[in-house]
């Protein structure tokens, strides 16, 4: 059986993390994906990260690039522009992540491309957008979090704002990337048409958010932020402290749900109680519910209480840090974790990353090939294009130099 993107390339002229991460997920689908870098250094990413043993091969560029090939090059330079052209001649995708009007100023934007190229699904990741009045403004990450109102979301009422802690914007605007693609390639199945995509970090987060932005788009009002609480305002689905001082997060939200958990405490006298008989008065009186939930916690260490409580049908998950998380068995059940061998890589060679987060009955999404070096494939490349050796080289040698 083959991967569902086997036989579809990707020219990859994306860099950093939200284009990268969508050319990742096609690649875990099967898809071939070429990597055109700048000479010199390439990829930023290639150096995120204060432990310079990494440069190169940083953990972060790990992450989102095993199984591409790399090729190094200058496209201002007009021979290693039809080396780029030539790419997208014989390519089904192109994604880049520059700022709106750089691609059109090499002579590649999705216009140009276009006239020669019909039916290349074109795929443009920025800040804003290609358009709007927000359109030239520079934009990464934390940006983003701050102007899209996800950092007011968190946190208790009073709080100052505060950034998600591992960047969230970029690797959801390279899901929404992935996903547009895949949907181009299916029309371009039926109608053999390519498309243009234009996908704005800014507008791809405030679809994230939904939950939290069409609430005020219907109402006028915000949600409160509820620290710890879930998106429900339910106390019993909240963080609580168990006897070894681990924490457990509650989801008990339903009224069943809540009669479950009194049964499985043994407090069925909180049924009885007028305080805690239905979800609005339970909110009514948080805090007591609260109090109440929490000295029953106190009576068993965290791990007990996830296994349990599952079992039961409760909601409950321990807080666990992100290296325990990862080490669950689970993940190895479930195909989350890649096995890949990086030779050179500082401490070990052999490591792991993250699959796509879902399987398929035909056959399971991954990637086996380590990331490249900068501009590892480049001759094999350019041979596979119909230059010589020869001329590869000659072509190739103004990329080699540091700019």
């Amino acid at each position: 059986m083959t991967r569902p993107l086997e036989g579809i390339r990707v020219a990859d002229f994306s860099h950093v993390m939200a284009g990268p991460f969508a050319s990742h997920l096609l690649r875990l689908m099967g898809a071939e994906v070429i990597k055109i870098e700048a000479p010199g250094r390439g990829d930023a990413m290639r150096y995120y990260g204060n432990d310079r043993r990494y440069d190169g091969m940083a953990p972060a560029f790990i992450a989102v690039n095993a199984g591409k090939k790399s090729i190094a090059l200058d496209l201002k330079d007009p021979r290693q522009h039809e080396v780029a052209r030539r790419i997208i001649e014989r390519s089904d995708v192109l994604l880049e992540n520059f700022r709106p009007g750089v691609m059109a100023r090499l002579g590649l934007g999705a216009e140009a491309v276009h006239r020669w190229k019909p039916d290349l699904i074109y795929c443009s990741v920025s800040g804003y957008g290609q358009t709007g009045p927000l359109r030239d403004w520079p934009a990464i990450d934390n940006i983003v979090q701050a102007t899209s109102g996800m950092m007011s979301l968190g946190g208790d009422p009073g709080d100052p704002p505060m950034r998600v802690g591992f960047p969230v914007v970029d690797t959801l605007t390279g899901q929404t990337a992935a996903f547009a693609i895949a949907t181009a390639l299916v029309r371009r199945g039926r109608t053999g048409a390519g498309d243009t995509i234009d996908v704005a970090m800014f507008d791809a987060t405030l679809s994230f958010m939904t939950s939290a932005v069409v609430p005020w788009l219907v109402t006028g009002k915000a949600l409160a932020r509820m620290g710890n609480t879930g998106y429900s305002g339910q106390p019993t689905s909240a963080l609580f402290e168990a006897r070894d001082g681990r924490v457990v997060s509650l989801g008990v939200v339903q009224q069943h749900q809540f009669e479950d958990l009194a049964r499985f405490v043994g407090r069925e006298d909180w049924l009885a109680d007028p305080r805690f008989a239905d979800p609005e008065s339970r909110c009514l009186h948080a805090a007591a519910m609260r109090d109440e939930v929490q000295r029953e916690m106190h009576r068993r260490d965290a791990a007990q209480w996830e296994v349990e409580m599952s079992l039961a049908g409760i909601p409950c998950g321990m807080v666990r840090e992100v290296g325990e998380a990862a080490s669950l068995p689970h993940l190895g059940e479930r195909g989350l974790r890649l096995p890949l061998r990086i030779p050179g890589l500082p401490q070990r060679e052999s490591v792991e990353i993250v699959n796509a987060g879902f399987q398929m009955e035909s056959e399971a999404p991954g990637v086996a090939e380590a990331p490249p070096r900068l501009g590892e494939h480049s001759v094999e490349i350019m041979q596979w294009l119909g230059y010589t050796s020869e001329e590869a080289v000659a072509v190739l040698a103004a990329a080699s130099r540091e700019p």
